[in-house]
């Protein structure tokens, strides 16, 4: 199952694990900052349609390049993450932190907990949320019924199209790594331009394959919108007026997430930009 256009992030921070209503601008209180980090997937899981193969991120130089980036993003004075892990309590926490330490870092490539709990211990924070769901009322990534559908109706080549140009993207982000520290890469990842044509080109593409008996492409995308509804849905739980929250996730996920915060009354988009190319120093 596709699960991100690029192989495949989230940041809560503040004492205490009590949960609030997110602010509105109707209540008076500050906005919640939300910024959104979209990752590639670090460990190889290979769980995608199209994935991209991470260099070793337990090898010294990228080790040393993952303790910049967490000096990078501290800029930001997160005071909440919120990473791609599916949620398991009512408050959201994630438990698998709560047991982390940092011997972990030399032995577990996952993102999560490279750049989210390696953040988190450096700098104090206990809120750490798990805010994914992969199972819900709608299947979010009918992908299988896609191809069902091009195969039946002789359009399987532009299948074939639209996955070719994500190996092209796959490919340019495996290229990369052999002159890019990961800042400069998630750099690339997160560029608002490069997002938008990934996703238009991607899934707005898989909108022609639809009939009067079956719409296909279409139920793709309401699902993978549905799908990053309810993780931000579940973000909106924990969020506390004045957050500062750092949402670390498959880049795939970046295009509705971006939107969400943008878009839904109390919160707001931070762009990753400039905390990733050392522009931020002093945070927002």
């Amino acid at each position: 199952m596709i699960r991100t256009i690029v192989t495949a992030l989230a940041v809560l921070v503040a004492p205490a694990c009590t949960t609030a209503a997110p602010a509105t601008p109707e209540t008076g209180q500050d906005a919640v900052q939300v910024m959104v980090l979209g990752t590639y997937h670090f460990a190889n899981p290979g769980q995608d349609v199209v994935n991209a193969e991470a260099d070793d991120m337990l090898a010294p130089g990228r080790q040393a390049e993952l303790e910049a980036l967490t000096r990078q993003l501290a800029a930001f004075h997160p005071t909440a993450i919120a990473v791609e892990t599916t949620r398991r309590t009512p408050d959201l926490i994630d438990p698998r932190y709560a047991a982390f330490t940092a011997a972990e870092l030399s032995e577990n490539p996952n993102e999560t907990i490279q750049i989210g709990y390696r953040l988190a211990n450096e700098l104090g924070i206990d809120r750490v949320y798990a805010i994914d769901d992969s199972d819900g009322e709608i299947d979010y990534f009918p992908f299988d019924r896609v191809k069902a559908f091009a195969e039946r109706t002789g359009q399987s080549a532009l299948i074939d199209t639209l996955i070719a140009g994500v190996q092209d993207d796959m490919k340019a982000l495996e290229g990369a790594q052999a002159t890019k520290t990961v800042s400069q890469l998630l750099a690339m990842l997160n560029d608002p331009a490069s997002l938008r044509e990934q996703h238009d080109r991607f899934y707005y593409g898989l909108l022609k394959l639809s009939d009067t008996d079956d719409h296909a492409g279409a139920a793709l995308n309401y699902g993978w919108y549905a799908r990053n509804a309810v993780i931000f849905s579940n973000l909106t739980e924990v969020a506390r007026p004045g957050d500062r929250i750092l949402v670390i996730y498959g880049a795939g996920h970046a295009y509705w997430l971006r939107h969400f915060a943008e878009e839904t009354p109390g919160f707001e988009l931070v762009e990753p930009g400039p905390y990733l190319t050392g522009q931020a120093v002093n945070g927002s």
